[in-house]
């Protein structure tokens, strides 16, 4: 099997390499995938899974009240937006249906961990990604790129408002400084298409919600002061933010890009070319719910968390095999990389090239 070391020495974008590869047939990957067991239900992992972060949002809470009245709440105010992008894994394996095959079930967990935990729409979210899943970096199908402020393709620039334009000239800094912002950008997006019925329970979703909010703001303005209380919401929004923006933007930001009205790839490229790895360790498949292994999620999204590590060894060996450019970089590596792309991108606009 090659490397993860050798699988990283094509630049991410590249395509020179992959139009050889792009006739592979998935078929046989699925196959190989299938043969051990790797699409199979896991039910005790995610039973632990869900009482860790059970676990996790009660430790916090716990410390909450024990400190009571005290700036030192900030800290639980971070603990709980971490909390909060563990548990956007559960809602977001739910969705997929890598959890469980139940649709009943998976709304379940679905709707308690993004509207009662995060005061997100998951019918709204499970509509999004699996428009995304559909295209990836598709610059016309891919909701995830639509959504953004930052441009990915310099003709994007001529939609742009003028307060958007000033972001754009230095988006590849204003990016991550502005995922303080992304929990409270999803937010508002998920009451925009509940109060536009554009999700299938609108009304459940919109309790769920009205629910958290009303349990979240009473309890943090009762046990704190205002001005604490304040800086309690906004420290966990933040914090959240960011985590949310770490886990996604390098997942697909710097790979292979595409238009046009119809899909131009097969499956098996349009998931390996447009997506990018984090390497592989305890940690990291902790921190990012298995999304680290993004090349196979992308490939089999209903494939439990567990099974991705495995699934990564047979992929890289099948990409290999037909000479597939396969991008896995190391933590900090992906991070520059996006920060690279995104400067590149946006260098016409600061030379005055674009307008």
């Amino acid at each position: 099997m090659q490397s993860a070391q050798h699988t990283t020495n094509t630049p991410a974008g590249s395509t020179a390499d992959a139009k050889s590869g792009q006739s592979a047939s998935f078929a046989e990957l699925l196959r190989r995938v299938k043969a051990e067991g790797l699409l199979d239900l896991q039910p005790r992992y995610y039973a632990f899974k869900l009482a860790l972060n059970t676990t996790l949002l009660l430790a916090g809470l716990a410390a909450f009240f024990a400190l009571g009245a005290s700036w030192w709440t900030l800290l639980v105010a971070a603990w709980m937006g971490f909390c909060g992008g563990q548990s956007s894994f559960m809602w977001h394996d739910a969705g997929h249906k890598s959890m469980v095959r139940s649709k009943t079930l998976a709304n379940i967990v679905g709707y308690a961990h993004a509207n009662f935990v995060n005061g997100i729409s998951y019918g709204w979210w499970v509509n999004h990604h699996n428009r995304h899943h559909s295209h990836p970096n598709h610059l016309e199908l891919d909701p995830d790129i639509g959504r953004r402020t930052a441009i990915f393709d310099t003709k994007q620039y001529a939609t742009r408002t003028r307060r958007q334009r000033f972001i754009v000239r230095y988006q590849s800094t204003l990016f991550f400084v502005l995922l303080v912002c992304e929990l409270f950008k999803m937010q508002m997006t998920a009451y925009r298409a509940i109060a536009r019925r554009e999700v299938k329970q609108p009304v459940l979703e919109a309790a769920l919600i009205a629910a958290r909010a009303t349990l979240y703001l009473g309890l943090v303005f009762w046990i704190l002061t205002p001005l604490q209380a304040i800086a309690f919401v906004v420290v966990q929004q933040a914090c959240q933010g960011v985590y949310f923006g770490m886990i996604f933007a390098p997942n697909h930001k710097g790979m292979e890009l595409r238009d046009g009205e119809e899909e131009s790839l097969g499956w098996l490229e349009r998931q390996v070319l447009t997506s990018r790895n984090i390497r592989p360790s305890l940690l990291m498949d902790f921190l990012y719910g298995g999304l680290n292994y993004q090349i196979e999620h992308h490939l089999f999204p209903a494939m439990p968390q567990k099974s991705l590590r495995r699934a990564r060894e047979l992929t890289m060996e099948y990409c290999a095999e037909r000479g597939i450019p396969y991008r896995e970089v190391g933590f900090f590596r992906s991070y520059r990389e996006v920060a690279s792309f995104l400067h590149k991108v946006s260098a016409p606009v600061r030379q005055g090239q674009v307008s």
